[in-house]
């Protein structure tokens, strides 16, 4: 069991990512957890993506290079179509996430960026949703795709849009709550 007070989270994205699916979860998390950082490639600002057009530029806190998942008691994967599609290339982000899932911490990913789990390799035979343009990509990778809000299994947690904020990161804490999750290795 994990004291959300003491809790260490990790959002990981780079420019593209949806407004909303990371300053929500940011600072709703950052008023109930010890540590909320923001990483990115480089350790340098992003800038989101705000509905139609381009957002507002976030801080990071740090680089993937300079992140370890055993810091951490939870990674949060915020969307929009950029974001994902970009960071799905990047070997050190599919570490990184492997290692939190291999580790036993929470996964969380909204929209598009259940992308990241399917490469990563963390996706089959495990109950997900995402937006419902990538569900066709999370069948074909071994998920089982159901249209709620919030879907989780076994400390994975993935939602389908900023319409389902509220209940991702309320899903996000209680899963921080139970604490490690014993899961097969990616």
């Amino acid at each position: 069991m994990t004291d959300i007070h003491d809790a260490k989270v990790l959002i990981v994205a780079t420019h593209g990512f949806e407004q909303s699916e990371l300053e929500v979860p940011r600072n709703r998390l950052d008023a109930c957890c010890e540590t909320v950082h923001v990483a990115t490639t480089d350790g340098a600002a992003i800038k989101g993506w705000d509905k139609d057009d381009w957002g507002r530029e976030v801080p990071a806190d740090l680089s993937i290079d300079e992140v370890r998942a055993v810091d951490y008691d939870a990674i949060v994967l915020p969307g929009g179509q950029i974001n994902p599609d970009l960071l799905r290339v990047q070997k050190p982000v599919l570490d990184l996430i492997r290692d939190f899932h291999d580790q036993g911490r929470v996964v969380a990913a909204i929209c598009h960026a259940p992308w990241l789990l399917i490469e990563a390799g963390i996706v089959e035979g495990r109950d997900m949703t995402s937006y419902a343009s990538i569900q066709t990509d999370l069948k074909n990778a071994g998920a089982n795709w159901h249209d709620k809000e919030v879907v989780t299994d076994n400390g994975i947690v993935t939602s389908r849009s900023p319409d389902d904020l509220d209940a991702f990161v309320a899903k996000i804490i209680e899963e921080i709550g139970e604490g490690r999750h014993t899961r097969k290795a990616a």
